[in-house]
């Protein structure tokens, strides 16, 4: 280690549409919802994080609540600016070594654009990076989940995230075919808020949305171990008071069929941009699901039922692709897929 290394620190991000995730080492030191809260008058950052979410829908006039990236980008530079400066704070708990920099590697979208990826650099060195590298999101996660990228053989991933929908068949280090699918978690929870409100004269919050897709959330109409029904509250339509009702995972199931009709429609657009030789690896070891969006119960089992592959959640498919990420930080000089 040279002299110089001591004062810079390795770090993996996760710069995520709904979560904002950071690995030091083999360590995820920073998970939280990738959300900012200003004072409008001041233009002071109150809170980010789990505060700022804990605010969201309930604040005052004076208080602006802000989702700094919106399918995976930076839709709101000054906002993701102050939000990557305050979740690198919260590193060892907001101890740095003095004059410390750091050298980052980030992961993105397959299909960002040179605009977009300026953006994520500009923000990132004005946080402090002294190097950035990024490695597209499908790799990462397939490096997360123990697949070999390097290798000949083909992989399909199927990454669900917040913003957007990754799909993409690697070989040899490289992306040979994708799609990028502009429907994940938030348009689950866009759907959810729009049929509470059409079936059941029912206004509810994305927080509320989020929890119903936690607690019921569903792919299929029927399962093995449903979960049981979950008591919602929000403002009635007709009456404008506040009143409850009681939610299934069957009718989750319905709310979220035409968004998940999409990204089955983009898997097969997928496989059959396939080239044969790599379809013949895919049958053999099926198709992968990371990202939140995987923690959808039945999602896999209507995946495989569609494609007729194997469809395997992987185990813990919310932190694959940092867990990738962090991977790519340590062995940074081998792997030749890291973009500068």
């Amino acid at each position: 280690m040279g002299f110089l290394d001591f004062f810079r620190e390795d770090i993996a991000i996760d710069l995520g549409t709904a979560n904002f995730l950071v690995m030091q080492g083999d360590k995820v030191v920073v998970d939280e919802p990738a959300i900012v809260a200003y004072s409008r008058s001041s233009g002071k950052v109150l809170a980010i994080g789990r505060k700022a979410m804990q605010m969201e829908g309930k604040a005052h006039e004076d208080i602006r609540i802000v989702r700094p990236m919106k399918d995976g980008v930076i839709a709101d530079f000054h906002a993701a600016e102050h939000m990557m400066k305050g979740m690198l704070q919260l590193i060892n708990g907001g101890k740095r070594k003095m004059g410390a920099s750091f050298r980052m590697v980030v992961c993105v979208p397959s299909g960002i654009t040179e605009v977009e990826k300026r953006a994520i650099r500009d923000s990132a060195v004005i946080s402090g990076a002294r190097e950035l590298y990024l490695v597209h999101e499908p790799i990462a996660a397939a490096i997360g989940i123990g697949l070999d990228v390097e290798e000949p053989n083909g992989h399909m991933i199927v990454d669900i995230g917040g913003g957007t929908t990754e799909i993409a068949v690697i070989a040899l280090s490289g992306i040979v075919c994708d799609q990028s699918l502009k429907v994940a978690g938030e348009s689950f929870n866009a759907d959810i808020v729009h049929y509470m409100r059409k079936h059941h004269n029912l206004l509810i919050g994305q927080s509320t949305a989020e929890r119903i897709k936690l607690e019921v959330g569903a792919a299929l109409p029927e399962l093995q171990d449903p979960p049981d029904d979950v008591a919602i509250k929000g403002r009635d339509l007709l009456t404008g008071l506040p009143k409850q009702i009681h939610v299934s995972y069957m009718d989750v199931a319905f709310f979220l069929d035409r968004s998940l009709s999409k990204i089955e429609e983009a898997v097969m657009k997928t496989l059959e941009m396939t080239p044969p030789e790599l379809s013949a690896d895919i049958h053999q070891t099926g198709i992968y699901l990371t990202g939140g969006g995987a923690l959808l119960r039945g999602l896999d089992k209507r995946i495989s039922a569609r494609t007729k592959l194997p469809t395997h959640v992987v185990e813990d498919p919310l932190r694959a692709v940092v867990r990738g990420t962090g991977t790519a930080m340590r062995n940074i000089d081998r792997f030749q897929f890291l973009m500068r």
